[in-house]
């Protein structure tokens, strides 16, 4: 009898250990997708501020050089501020310019629409390295928008991504979207842990 409640309360035991880890794993898949979204509108919102001063005060390129050596000496600690990474930041302005952003005195200066939040959800739950490899390959925003929403659902890594607009997916699978969903399937935490890879520095 002893020796039954024993096995019993191991496998209790072990049904609550399981249950912990699950839970742990999922508190991880989601900072690390809170980390990543607000990461991914820091880009954009630098890329915002240094459009504007280009504007305002007539600065040319040198200027992110400066601020990549600058920002590096003055913040070591800091990765991805590089002169190549800064440049993409403000390309990644220039690209969706209408997403609502996160600083909320800029909220003010733009329009917030449902579209902009949408794209704002889009560019926000894929790593910065899937943004580049979109931006860099697929011109045709719809097209641009499927292959988000593929990632986001799919999770897929960086190289499948690759794969997928190199093999032509969204011609294969009828018409890429032009009013994608307002809103997007849940991501399963193991899909959005994998989505994860493959960001770049």
């Amino acid at each position: 009898m002893e020796a039954k409640n024993n096995k019993t309360s191991l496998v209790l035991y072990g049904n609550l250990l399981s249950d912990i880890k699950t839970r742990i794993r999922q508190a991880q898949v989601k900072a690390t997708l809170s980390a990543n979204s607000e990461m991914i509108l820091m880009y954009w919102d630098i890329g915002r501020m240094i459009q504007e001063r280009q504007d305002h005060e007539g600065w040319g390129t040198a200027v992110i050089p400066r601020l990549a050596r600058d920002i590096r000496n003055e913040l070591p600690e800091e990765k991805g501020f590089s002169e190549r990474n800064i440049k993409r930041m403000l390309r990644f302005y220039r690209e969706y310019p209408n997403i609502l952003p996160i600083m909320p005195q800029a909220v003010d200066q733009l329009p917030v629409n449902e579209h902009s939040v949408i794209l704002q959800r889009l560019v926000a739950q894929i790593p910065w390295g899937h943004n580049i490899l979109l931006m860099e390959r697929v011109k045709d925003l719809s097209s641009r928008f499927w292959y988000m929403e593929q990632t986001i659902q799919n999770g897929w890594s960086r190289d499948t991504l690759g794969l997928m607009i190199k093999s032509g997916a969204h011609l294969r699978h009828g018409k890429a979207v032009s009013n994608f969903s307002l809103t997007l399937p849940d991501r399963q935490d193991t899909a959005g842990m994998r989505c994860l890879h493959g960001k770049l520095k």
